[in-house]
């Protein structure tokens, strides 16, 4: 079973747990699978449009916006990274 890696803003829905297991066979299906065991994480990752601009979704080292999207497939030994996107910085 694919394992997801949680951000810390989001630890509060998955019970302070860093990493969640999830099936499905895309990374769609494991964002459905997410919310059923985990309420209110989807809208967290997800708009009208698809996963929120501010959000990454990494299988493996691949950043799935480079891939299949919500499409990309998923092995029941891949890791699944969910990564908020960080702005900001210095102009020096």
């Amino acid at each position: 079973m694919p394992v997801v890696r949680i951000p810390t803003p989001m630890r509060t829905l998955t019970g302070s747990k860093d990493e969640v297991e999830a099936t499905g066979a895309t990374v769609g299906e494991i964002i459905e699978d997410l919310e059923k065991r985990h309420p209110g994480i989807r809208d967290r990752l997800l708009d009208a449009k698809g996963v929120r601009r501010f959000v990454n979704i990494f299988v493996g080292e691949e950043d799935i916006r480079f891939l299949d999207g919500l499409k990309t497939e998923v092995k029941s030994t891949d890791q699944i990274s969910i990564v908020p996107a960080i702005a900001g910085g210095s102009d020096a």
